[in-house]
């Protein structure tokens, strides 16, 4: 998209015209995004023109991507949406298995075919469209039957094949419509306070789950149990939320629902521990796939403005049932600046119409809800923060081509409070992070569409400056990264 088409205003950018206005949004210390437009700035390779990609960097990075370890992994560093599932699907091709491993429909991947169609999955691994990827969908999980369904057809319409190619493990706990009508109850009495959910069900199945009356895919095989259980889950709801109506005529619709769901997925459900286990003793190669992001993890990220689950490297031993020493290789996924979705600290968060500036270019937009996304620029201190958790062996640097048209650049690169005392980590404490002030280096912009390049040689100096720079605070290569929405659109360093 072509930003300086927004012709925003120099003096919009201005504190003076930006008050926060949401839950856990803070000032913004450092410059706005500022547009250089000119009819004489070189333009490296310009949109739609046709670039063939050099053999020897398609070479190396093949090579790269074919020296990945046999269990390898793709996470988010950031808040998610960082472009996971484009890298998942190149990968995929080299891989025999996709596997996702905790999460549900709240993710949201958006990926092309080789023809430039657009595929949103939200609970189907993104190697479906590769025809020889088998795609597991493992026991930390939370699976809606029907959106699964509603997943497969689509694909099926779009002549994508599912058949024998996706596998549900028997121990993944079911997500009912109930647990999204309890999401929509539960953000509703937490009034201004509230998380800011995708309303998908994700946290009330995984609170089923941890108080021991949840139901699994494999209790689907005994529909002779179903009513009873099915009445614990209901009972609580109705209990907890008196705006939840609960009657035995819900209770006989839900049965029976679901009993014609059981048949559909038999074929489908799987000791997914076991396989998953037995095709790594048969060297087969499989690929993780995170969804949301380490910022989000129920454990390490800003809580409890987080997910439910673990979306960090800890979260593909327990989501999966195989041992530590058996993961390999992962790459952390992280945009060229940061975004959020819902409610929640963000440090480098650039209010008003400069954050729409990002958020435009961008179509910073949410797959799952739709939602504008919150914009600001690249946190080098969640950044670290998430290295370290993950023990990333490279990076994935998305949507460098956003940034294309500004004429400075800023990174975050340390925090202090106030009064000055250095913040030497991420701090947990959200009412410190909700005053935290960030220290900003600047970087000159590139000024020029480099979103038909496909080579790294080719980048601009002051773009190949900027991810030095990245390479050089966080001490992890950028290996991968992405100009553009397309399969091709990924350079290899």
């Amino acid at each position: 998209m072509n930003i300086s088409s927004l012709a925003f205003e120099p003096t919009l950018f201005s504190a003076a015209n930006l008050s926060p206005s949401s839950a856990c949004r803070r000032p913004f210390y450092g410059r706005y995004p500022t547009l250089f437009v000119c009819s004489s700035a070189k333009t490296v390779a310009a949109v739609g023109s046709s670039v063939s990609v050099p053999e020897s960097g398609r070479k190396d990075g093949l090579k790269r991507i074919g020296e990945l370890s046999q269990v390898s992994g793709v996470l988010g560093c950031q808040w998610g949406d960082e472009g996971k599932g484009k890298l998942v699907d190149i990968l995929a091709q080299h891989f025999e298995i996709v596997a996702r491993c905790q999460g549900g429909a709240n993710a949201g991947h958006t990926i092309y075919n080789a023809e430039g169609k657009k595929f949103a999955l939200h609970l189907i691994p993104s190697g479906i469209l590769n025809e020889d990827t088998l795609c597991v969908i493992g026991n930390g999980v939370v699976v809606h039957v029907p959106g699964f369904f509603e997943e497969i057809d689509r694909l099926e319409a779009s002549g994508v094949s599912c058949k024998g190619r996706i596998l549900v493990s028997d121990r993944a706990h079911l997500l009912f419509d109930f647990h999204q009508e309890v999401d929509g109850l539960r953000e509703a009495e937490l009034a201004k306070s509230f998380i800011g959910t995708t309303r998908r069900g994700i946290g009330p199945c995984y609170s089923s789950k941890v108080i021991r009356n949840g139901i699994r895919v494999g209790d689907l095989r005994h529909l002779d149990t179903l009513p009873q259980k099915l009445d614990l889950l209901l009972s609580d709801a109705a209990a907890r939320f008196k705006d939840f109506n609960y009657t035995p005529e819900v209770l006989e619709e839900e049965v029976e629902k679901y009993k014609r769901y059981a048949e559909r997925l038999e074929p489908f459900i799987t000791d997914t521990v076991y396989f998953i286990n037995e095709a790594i003793s048969a060297n087969k190669k499989i690929l993780v796939e995170g969804g949301q992001a380490t910022m989000l993890d129920i454990d390490f990220g800003t809580y409890p403005f987080v997910t439910s689950s673990s979306p960090s490297a800890g979260g593909i031993c327990t989501g999966l049932g195989i041992a530590p020493k058996v993961v390999g290789d992962l790459i952390g996924v992280v945009k060229a600046y940061t975004t959020r979705v819902g409610s929640g600290p963000f440090p480098t968060e650039i209010l008003g119409k400069g954050g729409d500036l990002l958020r435009f270019a961008g179509q910073e937009f949410g797959t799952t809800t739709g939602r504008p996304r919150r914009c600001g620029w690249l946190d080098i201190v969640a950044l670290k923060y998430c290295c370290q958790i993950n023990g990333f062996s490279s990076l994935n640097l998305t949507k460098l081509d956003v940034l294309s048209e500004l004429s400075e650049i800023q990174l975050g690169v340390s925090y202090s409070t106030p009064d000055g005392t250095p913040v030497r980590s991420f701090p947990a404490d959200l009412s410190l992070l909700e005053q935290i002030k960030v220290e900003y280096e600047t970087m000159p912009g590139w000024m020029c569409d480099i979103s038909s390049i496909r080579d790294y040689s080719d980048l601009p100096k002051a773009a190949k400056e900027y991810i030095s720079r990245i390479e050089e605070l966080v001490g992890i290569p950028v290996h991968y990264i992405g100009v553009g929405p397309g399969r091709d659109a990924l350079l290899y360093k």
